[in-house]
């Protein structure tokens, strides 16, 4: 699934071109993708002007003109990219808007459809329960908030890190790179955590995101940027899907465990 540097590297890519363009037309395949009334996309998308492209968390949020807000979030393998009109359009892609006076469209692909897409009222939008439940994104988020809510949870710190409602953005990857980095073990309870060691953790994943933005996030199966092309920060990756390596640091073999019900990657000698 692409997490929040995926996500944002996508929306950073859009920003930079989308504002200010005009939907014309749009092609929507498969309705039940669609969290909201599919036929507001065919009457009420062409004409509108796109705003802004942002986003929380895994969350992409592009605003239209008129209080309009389309959500997409991308599920375990979609894609959303610009391409040029004359790219032959590819199996499992669901929603295409084209632009007045543009060679090129945004298409959403998704193969195993567990993506969501939404149109509606700003507000309306806000108050779907999946949007509604986050947590405070993980690029703004400030160190004493980050510990107050640590503290206030129960359970072991990589499933807490997972959860959205705690704050918004890691999933299995960034989770098991920022607690690698951070020295932590994923199946630490979290009262046991030392005050040092959630100022390391909070340090390591913001970090840990940021180097991954500036690589345009990681492709490992399906994700590409919003141009189309892969990501580069997968050979970056530490312990992730790296089980029977030697670890970076100490050389002890990587290996993988269930936690959670997700496979996760850790070593064990460096990670207490």
């Amino acid at each position: 699934m692409p997490e929040l540097p995926e996500v944002e590297t996508i929306v950073r890519d859009l920003q930079s071109v989308l504002p200010h363009h005009t939907i014309t037309t749009v092609h929507l395949s498969l309705p039940r993708l669609v969290q909201s009334d599919p036929q507001r996309f065919l009457t009420d998308l062409p004409g509108r002007h796109i705003e802004e492209v942002g986003r929380r968390g895994k969350h992409i949020l592009i605003s239209l003109q008129g209080d309009l807000l389309l959500w997409v979030h991308l599920g375990m393998s979609g894609r959303l990219f610009l391409a040029p009109h004359r790219q032959p359009v590819a199996k499992h892609t669901h929603l295409i808007l084209t632009f007045a006076g543009r060679e090129y469209e945004l298409r959403y692909w998704d193969p195993r459809t567990f993506g969501t897409l939404a149109l509606g009222r700003r507000k309306e939008i806000w108050q779907h329960p999946r949007l509604r439940r986050l947590g405070p994104d993980l690029l703004q988020v400030s160190l004493p908030l980050f510990q107050d809510r640590l503290r206030s949870r129960k359970g072991k710190i990589k499933p807490l890190l997972l959860d959205q409602s705690f704050c918004a953005g890691l999933g299995n990857i960034y989770a098991d790179e920022s607690l690698f980095a951070a020295g932590i073990h994923p199946a630490r309870p979290v009262s046991t955590l030392s005050d040092r060691e959630i100022e390391r953790l909070y340090r390591a994943i913001r970090s840990i995101l940021h180097l991954a933005i500036a690589h345009g996030g990681s492709t490992v199966v399906n994700y590409t940027r919003g141009d189309g092309s892969p990501g580069t920060f997968r050979a970056l990756h530490q312990v992730y899907r790296r089980q029977g390596e030697p670890c970076p640091r100490c050389g002890t073999t990587i290996v993988r465990i269930r936690l959670g019900g997700r496979g996760t990657y850790c070593c064990p000698r460096c990670q207490q």
